[in-house]
């Protein structure tokens, strides 16, 4: 026995010298790769003076090329700039993707070992820094970390630096998925603590506040702009009307008029009536409306690549793109993963469809902006195969061919300029063809002021964002968004009364009731849950995407009932997507709804210390029938819903209903 533990501790000793070793090694090779990626880079654009202008010689050439100077025409400067790049710098201008940092705002160039374990993930699963920016020749990127403030000003202002060392000096432009709302997931969103804290956009329609919903976005706006944030990756223009649909929080609603006026607002917050140097541009997903997916499943996954329309109700989803996006002049438009099936010539992904992209967005609705497909729809890649639905066969060189054909001019979510450079050398698509998507992005770095100034005040951002204007903005617009759905004469309570409370801070809760520890000393219940839905991990990206049953299981539900049918009982319930609650409504005394509210908030409501107006922002379903006999693409048609769209209470009329 004594041999055998020997031998095992030997063992243990030469792996671990073996993968001290290959640390060590690793490290080795990821700091050479780094320097390799850094030696291409050049010197610092110096500041160039000719008569009344002042401005960095991007080229270093000594001269005032037209694309510097701030007083040219932006058309002049982008055509300038273009004679000037060659074929690989226009190639990588084409591509955006995620892009990591260091905690202290240095750029990434290997992977760290780190206690916050999504840094650390993506750390290693993508490109560093200057390997993307000096090697690709990238210069569009969005950000995914949730770290504070003045980290990310810094971030910016040394990834600026490295841009402005190449060849053209041509500025990065940082985009970001939302980050004001509650939830994390890489795919869809980024909470960030340092921001002011709003609800999901179904609150934000939830309030019917359109003027409110317009402050939200120039909040949002001077918050990503001071952190050098200049695209946003939203709104969510799609409609909810399939329920079990995964991402129907991102979204405003099932109804088109509705989810227009939200959009508009949205997008005019962001960008102002005119683009210009203090605008975030709007990147409004996804074309042509994503949300009537074959049994609510999203295609992010391969048992989602089918969009479904058997109301044939194709038209009532362009709604809020035809009214609020484009009138609203959204700069740039995302189309989805997903196949419009019957829709089109062929059935294949909205990037891929001509159809979609030249017939419908550039030829009829006359779209003119930059068009960018969604994230990893080329290769395969640490999120997941290539989502290339209804192109599966075709070898990463042909989809990205088909996508430039289809009218595309930016590929999301992946990192081969190379792909293009080989069409282009082989004759397979014109350079004039890639031109035309170089001008529309290059025409938003100048609109934007990037190649003037692309750095930001630190000490600012460390100020501004999430300052307590805006936080009480953000709480007014959480009240605004929580709808009361049911009260029996209960609401609001009384300062002081007992409460036994479940999922909620106890020493928020002291501040407006008696917190008390079991049921027996308690006046009232108070709960709060959360939307239902089937766990899965098939894929990597499953677990952040609530989606499937709407439903409490029948050991969950009946836990829930245990509690509130003991005492009065007040039941909150955060609605990501249409929850089936019957029973609960029925055993609550009070049932309010909200969309990411904070517990001081939901407080304000249940004590009136707010008067709830919201309004919901689709029907909530009676049964999984009849969810399941609900047609994909058509807005509240749920047979005998418990609660229908529109539907909530205040305390002024709820004693009359």
């Amino acid at each position: 026995m004594k041999t055998f533990i020997k031998i095992l501790g030997w063992l243990f000793i030469v792996l671990l010298a073996i993968s001290t070793v290959a640390f060590f090694y690793m490290q080795y090779q990821w700091n050479r790769q780094a320097k390799e990626h850094i030696a291409l880079l050049g010197k610092e654009a110096p500041l160039l003076v000719q008569g009344t202008v002042t401005c960095r010689d991007l080229n270093k050439n000594g001269v005032l090329d037209p694309y510097e100077n701030p007083q040219a025409s932006i058309e002049i400067r982008v055509e300038d700039l273009l004679q000037q790049m060659n074929i690989k710098e226009k190639a990588g201008l084409m591509f955006i993707t995620m892009i990591a940092m260091n905690k202290d705002g240095t750029t990434m160039e290997k992977p760290i070992l780190s206690a916050d374990r999504m840094t650390m993930f993506f750390s290693f699963l993508l490109k560093k820094n200057a390997e993307m920016v000096a090697s690709l020749k990238m210069n569009h990127f969005n950000t995914i970390q949730n770290l504070p403030a003045e980290i990310m000003a810094t971030w910016n202002n040394n990834i600026q630096k490295m841009a402005e060392r190449t060849r053209l000096g041509i500025p990065v432009t940082i985009a970001t998925d939302p980050r004001h709302g509650p939830g994390e997931n890489p795919g869809a969103n980024v909470y960030t603590e340092d921001f002011s804290h709003w609800p999901t956009a179904l609150g934000l329609a939830a309030t019917r506040d359109t003027l409110l919903v317009r402050e939200f976005g120039d909040i949002a706006r001077q918050e990503y702009l001071a952190v050098g944030i200049r695209l946003a990756l939203s709104p969510m223009a799609d409609l909810a009307t399939e329920p079990r649909w995964g991402r129907i929080a991102g979204t405003f609603g099932e109804d088109a008029t509705l989810s227009a006026k939200m959009t508009k607002a949205y997008v005019l917050g962001f960008q102002g009536d005119v683009i210009g140097h203090e605008s975030v541009l709007c990147m409004t997903k996804h074309f042509a409306g994503g949300g009537p997916q074959k049994d609510g499943e999203d295609p992010h996954f391969p048992y989602g690549k089918k969009q479904v329309y058997p109301g044939n109700n194709f038209k009532y989803h362009l709604i809020p793109f035809e009214q609020g996006a484009f009138s609203a002049n959204t700069a740039q438009i995302m189309p989805y993963y997903g196949i419009p099936a019957g829709q089109t010539k062929e059935d294949v992904g909205f990037a891929f469809n001509k159809d979609i992209i030249t017939g419908l967005l550039r030829e009829y609705y006359k779209f003119d902006g930059v068009i960018c497909t969604d994230w990893n729809i080329i290769t395969d890649s640490g999120m997941g195969a290539g989502r290339a639905w209804g192109v599966e066969h075709l070898t990463p060189l042909q989809r990205v061919e088909k996508v430039l054909d289809a009218g595309c001019d930016q590929f999301g979510g992946e990192t081969v300029p190379e792909l293009i450079v080989e069409l282009v050398r082989t004759g397979q698509i014109s350079e004039v063809r890639i031109d035309e998507s170089v001008r529309r992005l290059l025409r938003d770095k100048f609109r934007l002021g990037l190649f003037d100034n692309p750095y930001v005040d630190v000490k600012k951002a460390v100020t501004l964002v999430g300052n307590n204007k805006f936080v009480q903005k953000g709480k007014l617009a959480q009240k605004k968004s929580t709808i009361l759905l049911k009260n029996e004469q209960l609401l609001p309570l009384k300062d002081g009364i007992k409460i036994y409370v479940e999922n909620i801070n106890t020493t928020i809760a002291a501040r407006y009731g008696t917190v008390v520890k079991s049921i027996a000393e308690a006046d009232v219940i108070i709960t709060r849950l959360n939307t239902p839905y089937d766990e899965r991990n098939e894929y990597m990206l499953e677990q952040f995407f609530h989606q499937g049953r709407l439903y409490f299981t029948l050991e969950e539900k009946q836990k829930i009932l245990d509690l509130i049918q003991q005492k009065p009982a007040v039941v909150g319930i955060t609605l990501e997507r249409p929850a089936i609650i019957p029973d609960i409504a029925e055993e609550s005394e009070a049932l309010i709804a909200d969309f990411g509210t904070e517990d001081d908030v939901f407080l304000d409501i249940v004590f009136g210390r707010f008067n709830p107006v919201g309004k919901l922002p689709f029907e909530m379903p009676i049964s999984s029938a009849a969810v399941e006999n609900q047609l994909e693409d058509v807005p509240y048609d749920s047979n005998n819903p418990l609660f229908p769209f529109g539907y909530g209470l205040t305390y002024e009329n709820v004693f009359d209903e």
